[in-house]
């Protein structure tokens, strides 16, 4: 089995301008009276790898422990893309699709609000990118609304540097956050090696 860690490193990874940046700190020490080191961490809940439950963009939407965790673990397509796509590029992508569609775009590939409808329409489970959003920076708003509203989870900020477009297993689990819009993760893709 190959595994390819896609996740950002927490601490060196860009962060969404505006966002704070991420911190850590050990409030004890071995040596210092201490028989183990403790830290402690700050961070926006979407820095890094992370996902966005509904909540982000629809006051009504699921918190990030309210989605079903079949969403985060199972087969998945990685296509390389790039631009704003539209709902037609998705009407042609999605029946060579899993039902979690990774975009592979070196951070280059957005959502227009008529391929987020298509997503939806075609009641996927996961969209996921290596841009630090799935929406376009002038339209933030209505593509993930349209994914919130039908409780599609969005996966942002991947690493996909060396893998292949093509069929894997995903397992990204958020953590238990209960209340919250977005958790970190850690993602990962698996696939049996060619010629197994």
């Amino acid at each position: 089995m190959l595994l390819y860690d896609i996740t950002r490193e927490m601490f060196a990874s860009p962060v969404y301008p505006g966002d704070p940046k991420p911190s850590s700190y050990f409030i004890r020490k071995i040596g210092d009276d201490s028989p183990c080191n403790i830290s402690t961490v700050s961070m926006c809940s979407h820095t890094a790898t992370h996902i966005d439950a509904p909540l982000h963009f629809d006051e009504e939407g699921a918190d990030i422990t309210s989605l079903r965790l079949s969403h985060f673990c199972g087969k998945c397509t990685v296509v390389t893309i790039d631009g704003i796509l539209t709902g037609e590029d998705m009407e042609r992508l999605l029946p060579h699709c899993n039902k979690r569609l990774i975009l592979h775009s070196s951070g280059k590939a957005f959502l227009s609000v008529s391929a987020a409808r298509v997503i939806a329409d075609n009641k996927l489970l996961l969209v996921g990118t290596d841009a630090m959003s799935i929406a376009p920076p002038f339209d933030e708003v209505m593509p993930h609304l349209e994914l919130a509203r039908a409780n599609i989870a969005v996966l942002e900020g991947l690493v996909l540097d060396g893998v292949e477009d093509g069929e894997y297993t995903l397992s990204a689990f958020p953590l238990k956050m209960k209340g919250l819009e977005a958790s970190p993760c850690r993602a990962v893709l698996m696939r049996e090696p060619k010629g197994y």
